[in-house]
């Protein structure tokens, strides 16, 4: 804030003030300072649905844009009551900062949630004022918080110990019922899950503790078999969320040691298909699922690792459970040659059922834009370029699935783990193997690929080419030019 006098006006209500810096300053208690930023404040907005309604608004993502834009709020909604406008940039979604994470991650997030939302939002003009000055909006989110160092709940999944069993005593809070402080073993299972010495206890197994007496509480737990998931935060912690009027609820948490994650199948079609049965079927809980089965052999779904059981939680970064059968094998036939799968096996279903919570709640594998799938148009547009790639084994393996059309020689690249020493190499999904260590495998099966791979060791020398340019070189050989160049003429060390 700038201080100003004028020479006209009385000295106590000073407007203007012109500094000459060969006079110098004549009042020492005048402090002249840059103007200060503007503030830019975040808004919490908490939004309550009832069961089989929608929040109300819609949320995206404008390609070459950063933030996740609201950019629409029904009337009466329950966005529109917990404060949400349109142009609202959405910084946090249950306390999770969300501005750098792929949008489609975000949007499981806000579906997962369960029956209430809590959104930490810029108003369109703050979050591009902050943006324009380079403001870390990480920072400015927590800063919102009005207790230095509040940490987020942890929900721990705590596996009985034969010797020791839980590893843990619970302890009440005197005067205060309800109210029980946790003391784990050095070292023990509930510990090692993440159990912190002093941590208030606030549910097991999904169910809330605070209106029961320790007899019933003790109860509870020795009819726990071999394992138990609690939801926990220390006390300070606890302190800031009831000065912040929230909640300790699991869509805040982070997670400790939780046995069932649902997972991501890229799958690029074949020539005879993705090579899974999509099915709906009841499951023994009685809930209605869709349910994958009969997973071709060497197909692109075993290739990403599809197994025979899993359930489809989402299509395209897209909650589909409680969508009807027919729309789901809709929304797999209009995405083309790509599609994208969120799945979860039968028992880990179960596990976060009787949570009560989402399984994809915690889900955070970022799920890649569409672009960034192998291109089918690339050999097309560009020469075929057959390339060397050498794969150095690691921890992991080599970090790559290889995939195969049923009962035909021939093998491709199904799945490049990211990060993986097959990512490093070049490998990419759709890549078509020619050679093997020099040795040429066009005409060989699945198997005997596998074989020579296997026994090759490290390094591991793969000569490949992109899907369609192989046809069009393979298509070349009718006319007499070569198939791939030799191994000595290639330039790729």
């Amino acid at each position: 804030m700038r201080f100003t006098t004028d020479p006209a006006d009385p000295p106590e209500l000073p407007k203007k003030f012109t500094f000459n810096p060969k006079e110098g300053i004549d009042n020492p208690a005048l402090v002249i300072s840059d103007d200060t930023e503007p503030d830019v404040h975040p808004r919490l907005c908490v939004l309550k649905r009832e069961q089989g309604q929608g929040f109300g608004f819609y949320l995206s993502k404008d390609a070459g844009c950063r933030g996740h834009v609201v950019r629409q709020v029904e009337p009466w909604s329950s966005a529109e009551r917990g404060g949400l406008k349109k142009g609202d940039r959405v910084l946090e979604v249950n306390e999770d900062f969300v501005d750098d994470k792929e949008h489609s991650t975000v949007v499981l997030k806000v579906q997962a949630s369960g029956l209430r939302l809590y959104l930490l939002v810029l108003s369109a003009e703050d979050y591009e004022l902050a943006v324009s000055e380079e403001r870390d909006l990480m920072s400015l989110a927590s800063a919102y918080r009005p207790i230095e160092g509040c940490s987020r709940p942890r929900l721990c999944y705590i596996i009985k110990d034969p010797g020791s069993g839980l590893g843990l005593s619970i302890i009440p809070i005197e005067g205060e019922r309800g109210r029980y402080r946790l003391n784990p073993v050095t070292d023990g299972p509930a510990e090692r899950a993440g159990v912190q010495n002093g941590d208030r206890l606030i549910w097991i197994n999904g169910l809330k503790i605070s209106a029961l007496g320790y007899a019933a509480l003790s109860k509870m737990v020795k009819k726990c078999e071999d394992h138990m998931t609690v939801l926990v935060i220390d006390s300070r912690s606890e302190d800031c969320y009831s000065r912040m009027g929230l909640p300790i609820i699991p869509a805040f948490a982070k997670t400790h040691n939780l046995p069932y994650r649902p997972k991501t199948l890229h799958l690029t079609q074949g020539p005879q298909g993705y090579g899974f049965l999509l099915r709906q079927e009841k499951l023994p809980s009685g809930r209605i699922a869709h349910v994958l089965r009969e997973i071709d052999p060497c197909s692109p779904a075993e290739a990403v690792g599809m197994e025979d059981g899993e359930l489809v939680l989402a299509v395209n970064g897209e909650q589909v459970e409680d969508v009807e059968h027919e729309d789901i094998v809709s929304k797999i036939r209009q995405s083309g040659q790509q599609v994208t799968l969120t799945t979860i096996s039968i028992p880990g279903r179960d596990y976060y059922a009787q949570l009560g919570i989402s399984p994809l709640l915690f889900y955070e594998d970022h799920i890649p834009k569409r672009e960034q799938f192998p291109n089918p148009q690339k050999g097309h547009q560009n020469p075929p370029h057959p390339r060397h790639c050498v794969l150095h084994k690691e921890g992991a393996g080599f970090g790559f699935n290889l995939g195969c059309v049923q009962n035909k020689p021939g093998t491709y690249i199904g799945q490049v783990m990211a990060g993986s020493a097959g990512e490093r190499a070049g490998l990419c999904e759709g890549d078509v193997v020619v050679e093997v260590n020099g040795q040429n495998v066009e005409e060989k099966y699945f198997d005997e690929v596998v074989r020579l791979i296997k026994e090759g060791g490290t390094p591991l020398s793969l000569l490949v080419v992109e899907g369609l340019g192989y046809e069009r070189l393979r298509n070349a050989r009718h006319t007499g030019s070569n198939m791939v160049p030799d191994a000595s003429q290639d330039h790729f060390v």
